[in-house]
């Protein structure tokens, strides 16, 4: 490993208005958060997922549109679930690459949900309907109850406030992974494996860190140099 660890950031991609190329698209919040905290962000095109999963020390699968219930099962249940048939595919076979290779994974968001449909977990579809949430308030900050002994309870204590823009959530959790953290309602704000190699959160640590950072949360940059030293405590482990 290079003295700044790799980490592949999974995109987005997207058609402009009058050009017939597809553009990668990431917000810009991800690979800061990532530089931040002494890592060195990749953006990852959508054709080589084995090749990147080889060349990078860790995975960051990020946020985005709602994956197909197809995976865990169901159908559509309503308008609100958008999919995007393209990411699912190439995100599927992205994660299965450093889940193969037991690289080290964060997940935030649609990544959150992602990892635990292919560990045989499911989703809530839209809160709205089935738990009667809104959680979609970009401004809104709500508290969090991180349970003791969990990364974020160590570096943020076990109660404090996080952002919230999602419609869908974790229902059942996939195998081998344990909540960490909830909302005040229940829904599943945090989740660690038990391999100690993938941790995540529903919520969007990135935007409550260096310039997105405001006081009504913790600073999260101690979430992702935290990530930063487990790849680099892995490579250790690799070498010796």
């Amino acid at each position: 490993m290079n003295s700044y660890p790799s980490i592949c950031v999974s995109t987005d991609g997207i058609y402009r208005e009058n050009s017939p190329m597809r553009w990668i698209a990431c917000p810009k919040s991800y690979p800061d958060a990532i530089a931040e905290a002494g890592g060195l962000p990749l953006l990852c095109s959508e054709n080589c997922p084995d090749e990147m999963a080889d060349f990078c020390d860790a995975l960051l699968l990020t946020g985005g549109p709602d994956i197909d219930p197809s995976f865990y099962g169901e159908k559509i249940l309503n308008k609100t679930v958008k999919i995007n048939a393209l990411r699912d595919s190439f995100e599927i076979k992205l994660a299965e690459s450093f889940l193969k290779r037991k690289k080290p994974i964060l997940t935030i968001c649609r990544g959150f949900q992602l990892i635990n449909v292919l560990l045989g977990g499911d989703l809530y579809q839209d809160l709205v309907a089935q738990k009667g949430l809104y959680h979609m308030d970009p401004e809104l900050r709500h508290p969090v109850h991180a349970c003791e002994g969990s990364i974020l309870a160590q570096l943020f204590g076990t109660e404090f406030n996080v952002n919230s823009t999602h419609h869908q959530a974790v229902r059942k959790l996939g195998h081998g992974l344990r909540a960490t953290a909830f909302s005040p309602e229940g829904i599943i704000e945090a989740y660690e494996h038990e391999s100690g190699l993938i941790l995540g959160t529903q919520f969007h640590p990135e935007r409550l860190t260096g310039p997105y950072w405001d006081d009504r949360t913790p600073n999260m940059g101690a979430y992702f140099a935290y990530f930063i030293q487990l790849i680099c405590n892995e490579s250790k482990k690799d070498q010796s």
